[in-house]
């Protein structure tokens, strides 16, 4: 719930190219409050995601990606997070404060979404079959974390965004 203390929460979560960005920016316009995306802080604080990889690691990455995440919900608003953010049980933890909207895609859907990427986890093999494995092991963490679910395999994302703020709008 919110009140005039507490900000309007809500936290998007799925995984790589699921749309979470594109859907979190509607959203957060339709509902009047700032859009974070957790990925492009840490972006903007330490550098390239593939970099950070590369040169330090997955663990040192989800380290600056739990901290980011608690600050963005600690400040409100629509909050898109990386879709490994739920592999690290303290962020699932805090997530639980939260309105959490999983957002599913079919692995057809992605395919387009995903190609020319830089996303480092996907590097060095087929994408598409590594994304698949990457989601399915995600799966009950986002499941876990989830208030609702919303696909965005083939509906345009303005839609999915209405249906959201109309969700959310209910929660109050």
């Amino acid at each position: 719930m919110t009140s005039e203390t507490e900000p309007l929460t809500l936290v998007l979560v799925g995984p790589m190219a699921a749309g979470k960005t594109s859907v979190g920016r509607r959203v957060a316009r339709r509902l009047g409050v700032d859009f974070v995306d957790t990925d492009k802080q840490i972006v903007a604080a330490h550098g390239p995601i593939p970099a950070l990889f590369a040169e330090h690691g997955e663990a040192y990455f989800r380290e600056l990606e739990r901290q980011a995440v608690a600050d963005a919900v600690a400040d409100g608003g629509v909050i898109s997070l990386g879709g490994g953010a739920v592999t690290d049980a303290e962020t699932r933890e805090l997530l639980k404060a939260h309105s959490v909207v999983f957002l599913t895609v079919s692995a057809e859907a992605v395919a387009d979404r995903i190609r020319g990427g830089n996303r480092p986890l996907l590097a060095g093999e087929d994408p598409i079959e590594r994304w698949k494995r990457i989601y399915e092991e995600r799966r009950p963490w986002y499941t876990e974390v989830a208030s609702t679910t919303f696909d965005t395999s083939r509906r345009p994302m303005q839609r999915i965004a209405d249906e959201i703020v109309a969700w959310k709008r209910e929660q109050r």
